[in-house]
């Protein structure tokens, strides 16, 4: 086996690191300043009935999850930096010519980053939730029982590190191209910072048909952070369904809150 070498100077690797976070950090503040913004401010009187909690975060809840979400950006900046310098070297699936894959592959390379990405929330939200790991992994996430945009970042270290390492898992499992990564990011940080702005968006119809046993919602996740406990998944319903752990009343929670007029 080779001797690992770093092929950048430790210089350029800090700048590698500061690069991913200040990216990181970027799409995940405009993305939660516009749900702020639309859902808050420009049409807070209109939608407020759809606020699945009926009070708003207090300023303290929102600045400490925006503290702990730059911290988290900075732990994302060194394990993608790591990935990248161990990827470079030693080789991994990231391709750089959509060609060699083709369009269809893309397209599914995405599709299978959601897949994957949601059993790993599932089944480390989960274990995260151990006595034994919640204080030290999990509890700075759950001082948000009625979470704003900013929530969806809010991380300790440790839970950060675990979020961060989608990353390397499809990195060097799933050949994708970096423009497909990218967009898999988009969907990730919408998806979050929609789950935790506090409105349901869902149309009230969705929860019996059968859209509504697939994805989750914005009610399931809240939910989970005034419980503490169940709803465990992040895009779709199936591993709580399959494993019972949504809450028993969640489709009753869904129906009350959609049906507020």
């Amino acid at each position: 086996m080779r001797e690992f070498m770093l092929p950048q100077t430790w210089p350029q690797s800090m700048q590698m690191l500061m690069g991913i976070a200040l990216e990181n950090w970027l799409r995940y503040a405009v993305v939660a300043s516009l749900a702020w913004l639309l859902a808050y401010v420009f049409f807070r009187k209109r939608w407020w009935r759809r606020k699945i909690i009926q009070r708003d975060p207090t300023s303290a809840d929102v600045r400490r999850e925006m503290k702990w979400s730059v911290i988290t950006a900075i732990v994302y900046g060194c394990v993608g930096t790591v990935t990248i310098l161990i990827g470079k070297h030693y080789g991994w699936q990231m391709y750089r010519k959509i060609e060699s894959h083709g369009w269809t592959w893309f397209v599914l390379s995405i599709v299978i980053a959601i897949v994957v990405h949601d059993t790993w929330f599932y089944w480390t939200h989960r274990l995260m939730h151990h006595p034994r790991l919640f204080k030290v992994f999990h509890r700075v996430h759950h001082e948000s029982t009625n979470p704003s945009p900013w929530a969806a970042y809010s991380f300790a270290p440790l839970e950060a590190f675990m979020q961060a390492c989608i990353f390397p898992l499809l990195a060097f499992t799933v050949p994708m191209h970096p423009l497909a990564f990218f967009a898999f990011m988009i969907w990730q940080i919408v998806f979050n910072v929609l789950g935790h702005t506090g409105f349901e968006y869902f149309p009230s119809w969705m929860m019996r048909s059968r859209l509504g046993k697939l994805l989750n919602t914005p009610t399931n996740h809240i939910q989970h952070h005034e419980k503490m406990r169940g709803n465990y998944g992040l895009y779709f319903n199936v591993w709580d369904r399959l494993m019972h752990t949504n809450h028993k009343d969640y489709e009753a929670r869904f129906n009350e809150v959609t049906s507020r007029s």
